[in-house]
């Protein structure tokens, strides 16, 4: 019963913090009624999520917070490679470093651009409480470079963290975002001429490179009343040639996502694709039409037609039940017995986007 109880109060307290925090979504339900995804003021998937019934979402969260199995969390917090702004600069282009979760910076014709940042303590509406990271970012973010855009593909908290979208408000160029994100980013103080906010198969040109906001089959939300009010996505990057030798670069990231047939969609319209950033974590059967397992996430890679896969949402928050290693362990041994190139970075490591190479299990070290 006392168990009952502090888990009672725990839950009512960070719902009713989210609930006043929350800053309002300054956006008509009617604004985007055009789009093909929305449906009644909320966007949808285009297969209906399974509905979660109360028993079972209670029995969920009690599991989450209470039955939680030996290993979620690394016993020692893992080793990263720290990095300086002197390293950035000095890192040719089509270079990609990863932050951590599903936080990757890259350098792009001469630029710097960086997916759903979070460097909060926590993946959570509050920093009492919530996950809490496994590891320090391998660069602290007032030690970020000018970034010429950030890229978001929904709006959950271990993808958009409203301190580090504050602190980039006046940093960062441009904000690519879903539908009615960059309305939670224009209450909080980004300048609205410095959002764009797009609908599936839509994009914009900056510097030569091509964004396309491509499907995913997800949910968004960060409150008790606003769920599904945003669109949630995967992205397309485009980087064209430059000459005569020089291929271009294709790269696909994934953000939140279940696996379904818009992988193979996305892969005939804009496929074969050099690097999938693809999710690999967080995963559970019981929520495996939003997360994919990482049997799904090889699948989803061979659908784009990928050439290295790069295993993202992972190792930096427990976000599971499953062990901490599991996704690194799973997808390697996956990628092995069915011949994908598989680059796992440490936190901090740069990738040659153009030509990676193999890297080390590093989630292996004591």
């Amino acid at each position: 019963m006392r168990r009952a109880l502090v888990a009672t109060v725990f839950v009512l307290g960070v719902l009713v913090v989210t609930a006043c925090t929350l800053s309002p979504l300054r956006v008509a339900p009617e604004r985007y009624a055009a789009s093909p995804q929305a449906a009644d003021g909320r966007f949808r998937n285009v297969e209906p999520r399974p509905a979660v019934g109360f028993v079972a979402g209670v029995r969920l969260f009690w599991d989450f917070l209470f039955n939680k199995p030996a290993g979620t969390v690394p016993t020692d917090a893992p080793r990263i490679l720290s990095l300086t702004r002197a390293d950035l600069d000095a890192a040719p282009d089509r270079s990609l470093f990863r932050i951590g979760h599903s936080t990757l910076l890259m350098k792009l014709r001469g630029g710097y651009w960086i997916t759903d940042p979070v460097f909060a303590e926590r993946a959570s509406p509050v920093q009492w409480a919530g996950p809490k990271r496994f590891h320090a970012p391998p660069i602290a973010l007032d030690d970020l470079p000018p970034l010429r855009g950030v890229l978001l593909s929904h709006d959950h908290y271990d993808h958009l963290d409203r301190a580090t979208v504050r602190a980039l408000a006046e940093r960062a160029e441009v904000f690519l975002t879903p539908l009615g994100v960059g309305d939670r980013l224009v209450a909080w103080g980004v300048p609205e001429e410095r959002v764009r906010q797009f609908d599936w198969w839509q994009g914009t040109e900056v510097d030569g490179l091509r964004f396309v906001a491509t499907p995913a089959q997800h949910f968004s939300g960060r409150g008790l009343f606003d769920g599904d009010r945003t669109l949630w996505a995967s992205w397309v990057i485009l980087d064209p040639p430059a000459g005569a030798d020089d291929p271009g670069l294709r790269l696909f990231f994934s953000g939140d996502t279940g696996y379904f047939d818009g992988f193979a969609e996305i892969g005939r319209r804009f496929g074969p694709f050099d690097m999938t950033m693809l999710e690999t974590g967080a995963y559970d059967r019981r929520w495996a039409f939003v997360h994919m397992q990482p049997e799904e996430t090889v699948r989803a890679h061979q659908d784009l037609g990928g050439r290295w896969l790069l295993p993202i949402h992972n190792g930096t928050f427990d976000l599971a039940m499953h062990d901490w290693e599991e996704p690194f362990e799973r997808v390697s041994a996956l990628a092995g017995d069915r011949g994908v190139a598989l680059s796992t970075p440490r936190m901090g490591e740069r990738v040659d986007l153009g030509a990676p190479g193999p890297t080390t299990p590093w989630w292996r070290d004591p």
